[in-house]
């Protein structure tokens, strides 16, 4: 069962978030895998949608916006681009677009930003947008002030985070086969919300805010990769910060827990097509002899035919539809 945990540190300006993604992670690679277009991801491209997926989840639940955020890798590479999506109630897909073979072994560089031009963007979509009102994006780069690669994709997060939201973060991501994993720890003001409790005491010192963030942050990055894939979230927050005050604040799991849901639909594909015009319409029409529009994210397949099309851009002057939903 997939999973997600709030808690803070008492006392201290500092939260955290620790998700695990199994059934919702497995029911997306099983869907790709059964794609009659595409078949299996690479494992490279696994594992980074897998940590994309979690890392979606935690910034998700870290900002409680009121729409679709959207993580998006893209750049250079044999993978175009590679997108997470996660809604505010933590419905998630993924999907990643893919120019040449990927070597199982590549790294985030290799994949995405081998001439140094990949790029992170995250996406906040308001829910109910006001007319002419754009979604918010924020932009980074996948090299570092130096100018060489990030390596992970934590890295490049943290740095986003750094950049745009001027806060210290430390992300460790794993995912495989079965699991995807993520932990969110960050540091906050100590005025205003403090630690989200009112615990923090307004009158200390920078320094010593900076020596509890910092040894938090160390104990994090000591999470090793197989502990966060194999471990349950309880165990995990027990062995890292045993000597820590650490306070769950929510838990979603079951019926509120992370899960897979795609937002396609026969009505959206037609819009769609609608927005090719009529023209390029029946211009695909004659060439195939129908329209067929699968979904990247969650593999279905909408079929239009002649009266389908003839439907869509007049349905006053026609009835009735042959379409086909596979």
């Amino acid at each position: 069962m997939s999973e997600l945990h709030k808690f803070i540190f008492d006392g201290k300006p500092v939260r955290g978030m620790l998700v695990r993604l199994t059934d919702a992670w497995q029911d997306i690679l099983s869907r790709r895998a059964a794609n009659r277009d595409t078949g299996a991801y690479p494992q490279a491209v696994r594992e980074l949608l897998g940590e994309m997926a979690a890392a979606g989840v935690l910034m998700q639940g870290n900002i409680k916006f009121n729409g679709a955020l959207v993580l998006q890798i893209f750049g250079d590479g044999p993978v175009k681009v590679a997108v997470a999506e996660v809604q505010p109630d933590f419905a998630l897909r993924v999907t990643a677009t893919m120019t040449q073979t990927v070597d199982e072994n590549a790294g985030l560089p290799e994949m995405v930003n081998p001439g140094g031009q990949g790029r992170c963007a995250i996406t906040l979509d308001p829910k109910d947008r006001l007319p002419g009102q754009q979604p918010y994006q924020g932009v980074v780069s996948l090299v570092d002030e130096h100018g060489q690669s990030l390596q992970q994709l934590n890295e490049v997060l943290e740095q986003y985070m750094r950049q745009s939201e001027q806060l210290d973060t430390v992300l460790v991501l794993a995912a495989d086969d079965k699991v995807a994993a993520g932990l969110l720890i960050q540091k906050l003001p100590v005025e205003g919300e403090g630690n989200l409790a009112g615990t923090a005491q307004p009158s200390a010192q920078a320094q010593d805010i900076e020596q509890a963030f910092e040894h938090i942050a160390i104990l994090s990055r000591s999470l090793k990769r197989e502990e966060l894939l194999e471990l349950d979230p309880m165990t995990i927050l027990h062995r890292l910060f045993w000597e820590e005050p650490v306070r769950l604040l929510e838990s979603f799991k079951e019926d509120t827990a992370p899960r897979f849901a795609c937002s396609c639909s026969r009505e959206r594909v037609s819009r769609m097509i609608q927005s090719l015009g009529q023209e390029e319409a029946q211009s695909i029409l004659d060439e195939q002899g129908k329209i067929d529009v699968g979904c990247d994210f969650c593999g279905a397949h909408y079929v239009f035919d002649a009266v389908d099309i003839a439907q869509t851009f007049n349905p006053a002057a026609t009835s009735g539809d042959s379409s086909q939903l596979h």
